[in-house]
């Protein structure tokens, strides 16, 4: 009976074309039902372990709002320190939410350090040149000089010190210089000055990466320059011009006729005398702002050259 009454039904126009469409279209459909059904599981999967790690965290580092992001829940800085405590523990446990919080905080804290200058604990520089007023000659008052004796190669060591004699710090902007004199037998000709270098030969004196052409002086504090006088000849020897008598003179007497007739007088033996000429080099330092100081003298020397040292710090 069923079939007898469907038996006159025929299909209109076209219907098989619109099987033939409406059959792969609902077949697609389907697929991004379920495509669409398994993202949205594997969000959940993903979502719900972060959600519950993010409110089981302590601290600052603690943001919720990070839930669904992946990579900022995972990647942080204080997170990865909570981790690495939990996995280093010795049971093996994964940590107690206190102890991320501590890992949080110090990772904070060296972030701030960073922050501020990589976390130096050093003392703060001293006030430079260049925001310090230079000094005065008047502050640089207190001078002094020294020398000591010759060593075995005849070198002569000295030095100069120069004290701030106010109440503030002031900056000395330059070396200053080391002028020489020559006196007596010293040859100005022969008499230099040059700086102390690397290889010169003074090894009496600091290595030259010491000295410095500026410096601040605190108040009482003081810098030194040094100096060595090397000769390059030794005093010659001269004669003495004026001959002297010798101290028993002799009686010239001659005999005439049985009698004795004294001469004309004494007559002395001269001699002369042989010695070292007198030769001295006075040298002296003056400040960057004309202060002289106290001069010092290099005696028995007569040829060379003083070689000098930039700024030291004064001890």
């Amino acid at each position: 009976m069923l079939q007898q009454a469907v038996q006159e039904i025929e299909p209109r126009d076209g219907t098989l074309e619109h099987l033939r469409r409406a059959v792969p279209a609902r077949r697609a459909r389907k697929r991004h039902a379920v495509v669409g059904m398994a993202a949205a599981a594997l969000f959940i999967c993903t979502a719900i372990p972060a959600f519950v790690h993010v409110s089981n965290s302590a601290g600052s580092a603690a943001d919720p709002s990070t839930v669904g992001n992946a990579s900022q829940a995972q990647g942080g800085a204080a997170q990865d320190k909570g981790h690495s405590s939990g996995s280093d523990a010795p049971d093996g446990s994964g940590g107690s939410a206190k102890e991320n919080g501590k890992g949080s905080g110090k990772g904070k804290s060296e972030q701030d350090e960073g922050a501020t200058g990589g976390g130096a604990t050093g003392p703060a520089p001293s006030a430079s040149v260049a925001s310090t007023r230079a000094c005065t000659s008047a502050e640089l008052g207190g001078t002094s000089a020294s020398v000591a004796s010759p060593d075995s190669s005849g070198t002569v060591y000295g030095s100069f010190r120069v004290t701030n004699v106010s109440g503030t710090s002031c900056a000395v902007t330059g070396a200053g210089t080391v002028g020489v004199t020559a006196q007596g037998a010293a040859d100005p000709s022969k008499v230099f000055v040059a700086d102390h270098v690397a290889g010169d030969g003074v090894t009496g004196l600091p290595d030259p990466s010491l000295s410095v052409t500026q410096m601040v002086l605190q108040p009482g504090a003081a810098y030194v320059v040094k100096f060595a006088w090397v000769p390059s000849e030794t005093c010659p020897t001269v004669s003495d011009p004026s001959p002297s008598p010798d101290p028993s003179p002799t009686d010239n007497t001659a005999s005439a006729g049985g009698t004795t007739t004294e001469g004309s007088g004494t007559a002395p033996q001269l001699v002369t005398a042989d010695g070292v000429a007198d030769g001295s080099v006075v040298v002296s330092h003056t400040t960057a702002v004309g202060a002289p100081s106290i001069p010092t003298t290099v005696t028995d020397a007569c040829a060379g050259t003083v070689y000098r040292t930039g700024l030291l710090e004064g001890s």
